[in-house]
């Protein structure tokens, strides 16, 4: 910004570093790693909460780092706790 190429909103716009926090981009991230981890499912589901660190950490890699985390988190858990596969 202090080679005056733009304001903050532009430049993180040309640079493609906007937050994802679109919700249907983020379910579909969620279930894509879902259905790619089962383990670590399986793991999360037997009580081990460093399983939902790395299912968390799975979507954001999806995402590529851009998906907002907490809503990562509702997402994820929410999914997590309401199916059965």
């Amino acid at each position: 910004m202090w080679r005056r190429e733009g304001t903050a909103a532009q430049i993180v716009e040309r640079l493609g570093l906007q937050q994802v926090s679109d919700s249907a981009a983020l379910e579909s991230a969620v279930e894509h790693v879902i259905g790619a981890q089962p383990k670590l499912v399986a793991d999360y589901r037997a009580g081990k909460e460093k399983a939902f660190n790395a299912l968390v950490g799975q979507v954001m890699r999806a995402t590529q780092g851009k998906a907002n985390p907490v809503q990562v988190s509702a997402i994820l858990r929410e999914r997590l706790e309401t199916s059965s596969s």
